[in-house]
């Protein structure tokens, strides 16, 4: 794949910045993943960018540098349940809020991906649409909660392998829906998402 211009290196010069971001808001199951990163002054990186935009295998060198480099970094989740109870969005910030208490150092200001956040303690922050694809410490979260949650459905496919997780990750693909037409929902799915398309629900009546 094409590699990215230069992305910013942090909106507030002299701050301490963090960069959150999630993975697997879009799924049918398993948790949503976030992370939190905070990189050092001057930190220089041609290869970073928004996770969709890299391979699998791309993904996975940079989060070797990432976790490298970082001067704190930290992933999180929420679990399906948690997902049904507050939504999607608000369990993502929640999950993102996790990442940010495990850090080791505390940030003077948070970037976040998106345009809603919670407040953080005190913490400034400033939400930026599609800031994985602007700033390095966004796209460095949006690749470590990437790979994370990629290897946790990876382990859950070996509990589930009907489902395809090893592939589809939870998201929607036409088999994931097909075997859940077909085996029913585990205790993996998110029961307050729509897991079946209409269409395919006539097909197997």
């Amino acid at each position: 794949m094409k590699e990215c211009n230069l992305l910013q290196t942090c909106m507030k010069p002299g701050y301490v910045e963090a960069g959150c971001d999630e993975a697997g808001r879009g799924c049918l199951a398993g948790p949503v993943f976030a992370a939190a990163v905070v990189l050092p002054p001057g930190f220089s990186c041609m290869k970073l960018n928004d996770s969709k935009q890299l391979t699998e295998k791309k993904r996975d060198e940079l989060r070797a540098v990432i976790e490298k480099n970082a001067l704190s970094y930290a992933v999180a989740s929420c679990s399906p349940q948690e997902i049904d109870e507050m939504n999607i969005l608000w369990a993502s910030v929640e999950a993102m809020h996790r990442a940010l208490r495990k850090l080791s150092v505390t940030p003077a200001h948070i970037l976040v991906d998106g345009n809603r956040f919670r407040p953080f303690g005190k913490i400034p922050y400033t939400c930026v649409v599609k800031g994985d694809a602007l700033f390095q410490s966004i796209a460095a979260a949006s690749i470590l909660a990437k790979t994370y949650r990629d290897e946790y459905m990876r382990g859950l496919h070996e509990k589930y392998p009907r489902y395809g997780w090893a592939c589809n990750k939870g998201y929607p693909t036409r088999k994931h829906r097909q075997a859940i037409l077909e085996e029913g929902i585990t205790p993996m799915h998110r029961k307050s998402f729509q897991l079946v398309e209409r269409q395919l629900e006539f097909v197997f009546q």
